[in-house]
């Protein structure tokens, strides 16, 4: 080798010697003691040690670095992944959707879901479900023309979202049909449809040509942060299946917030439940003729404010039409000038409710069935015009089955307190006291329970029974006359 070159390779090596010094001292810094016992005795140790150590760090990298070569390198190539890791985002945009409205945008979306349900799968979900991973039909917050229903390819598929944009009807779309339809164009070999669909962040304009969105013999279905509008038949219409769940949404037959001069043309129904086990949480209904129609059972709603067509002018704020299998709950909702109708209500709770504007409770007899009852703790605001807070429409028949019906606890302010117990007094000297309860109780001649006290301040001790309580008013007589006053509670809640 030449001079020259083994002095350039001297000066590398010891560069490198420093760097690597520097590196060791700057991280294994030892204190002022420790630096001044090797500095006495063990300096020259340490630095043969060190160096030592340094020649064979030199020497691997010597060994496994390859030799220089003077071809270019190859150019880099993309990772391939495997086909169940690529993302499952479909842009809608890039299947020729227009999202400034103007065009229809029907066929591109179709194309965009049928890819979803034919991209890559991850095993099931329940059997014959295929589990499309979490494939995404995103919108891009456009605004697209649709003039048919956007319809799943096939049953037996589940785990999608559509989510983050605007659906509007055109002029020619079905006025039979719905903008989201998971109805199954064909069959599959799950007793189920669709399992895990979510529809989210979409504003639906139906143009009042049909509804917005049909969910049918389906799974888990979620519908959140969605507006839908100007819908002639159903906002929401759920027909089997189980466990769809809508919340935080708004619905509504015209865009309004109360007092619209057109109100009593409201027509259609919001949500139609025609399954079990659904929910519709914190969601509301600014117009429509009904709010909520129920007609499946071990539903729940929560947090429902219905101002929809009011009481006065036909409408209903939740009608619960199941006669004698209803298993309704409904808690903490608000009833806004319209109210609740159930047919032969049979396992129904209506609790923490508030009702405005005279809106009230009416149970409605179809075969005379009242079972499992309780409507209680709730509040009743209306405008002195003697509406009473529950009513009874006996028009098919009277109530024959009354058994476990609790209505008590609630307060009441403008309107006539009902209920199913009650307590009174009466005062004056005879052998006979009164106490007229017809007033406050909700069944007519029904009283099953009745306890009483006698207080009398004479010396006479008499004595004294129940002797009626038909007509809802309950008497007690005394053998002889007497200066006393009774004191009566009474309970109704069961035929038997």
């Amino acid at each position: 080798m030449e001079p020259a070159m083994q002095g350039k390779m001297f000066t590398i090596l010891m560069g490198l010697a420093s760097l690597f010094i520097v590196h060791v001292n700057g991280e294994t810094s030892l204190p002022l003691d420790h630096q001044k016992l090797i500095s006495d005795g063990r300096y020259h140790d340490q630095m043969q040690k060190m160096q030592a150590f340094k020649h064979s760090l030199l020497t691997r990298r010597q060994l496994a670095t390859p030799p220089i070569s003077s071809s270019p390198a190859p150019a880099p190539q993309a990772t391939l992944q495997p086909t169940g890791s690529r993302p499952r985002v479909y842009q809608v945009t890039s299947y020729g959707a227009d999202p400034t409205g103007k065009v229809d945008s029907t066929e591109a979306l179709l194309k965009a879901i049928a890819d979803a349900f034919n991209g890559p799968s991850e095993g099931f979900l329940m059997k014959g479900i295929t589990n499309l991973g979490g494939a995404h039909i995103n919108l891009q917050g456009g605004n697209y023309l649709i003039s048919k229903p956007l319809r799943l390819p096939a049953a037996g598929a589940g785990n999608l979202m559509i989510s983050g944009g605007t659906l509007t009807a055109s002029d020619d779309f079905p006025t039979d049909g719905y903008l989201i339809d998971l109805s199954a164009s064909s069959s599959s070999s799950s007793s189920y449809n669709y399992e895990y669909i979510t529809i989210k962040d979409l504003m639906l304009d139906c143009k009042f040509r049909g509804g917005g969105i049909s969910v049918i013999n389906s799974l888990r279905t979620s519908i959140d942060n969605c507006y839908i509008t100007h819908f002639n038949t159903e906002g929401i219409s759920v027909q089997n299946g189980h466990e769809t769940y809508i919340r935080n949404s708004f619905l509504g037959q015209h865009i309004t917030a109360g007092g619209d001069p057109g109100e009593r043309k409201f027509s259609g129904t919001a949500i139609n439940l025609m399954g079990n086990d659904n929910a519709v949480t914190d969601v509301v209904i600014f117009s429509a003729a009904i709010g909520v129609m129920v007609s499946g059972q071990a539903n729940t709603l929560s947090g429902v404010h219905c101002y929809n067509k009011a009481t006065g002018f036909g409408g209903t704020g939740i009608y619960l039409k199941l006669p004698s299998l209803t298993q309704t709950r409904i808690v903490n909702c608000y009833l806004d000038y319209t109210g609740i109708v159930a047919e032969d209500p049979v396992q129904l709770t209506i609790s923490s409710c508030f009702f405005l504007g005279d809106a009230y409770i009416l149970l409605k007899s179809i075969n005379g069935l009242a079972k499992g009852i309780n409507i209680v703790d709730n509040m009743f605001a209306g405008s002195d015009k003697g509406i009473e807070i529950v009513q009874l429409d006996q028009s098919k028949g009277p109530f024959k089955k009354i058994d476990q019906v609790v209505v008590d606890r609630n307060n009441v302010e403008g309107m006539n307190l009902k209920a199913t117990a009650a307590r009174g007094s009466a005062q004056g000297n005879g052998t006979s006291w009164t106490v007229d309860f017809s007033p406050v109780l909700l069944f007519p001649n029904l009283i099953n329970h009745v306890q009483y006290s006698l207080s009398s301040s004479g010396t006479k001790f008499p004595s004294h029974a129940l002797r009626n309580v038909s007509q809802n008013r309950v008497v007690i007589e005394s053998d002889i006359a007497v200066a006393a006053r009774v004191f009566v509670t009474v309970e109704q809640g069961s035929t038997s």
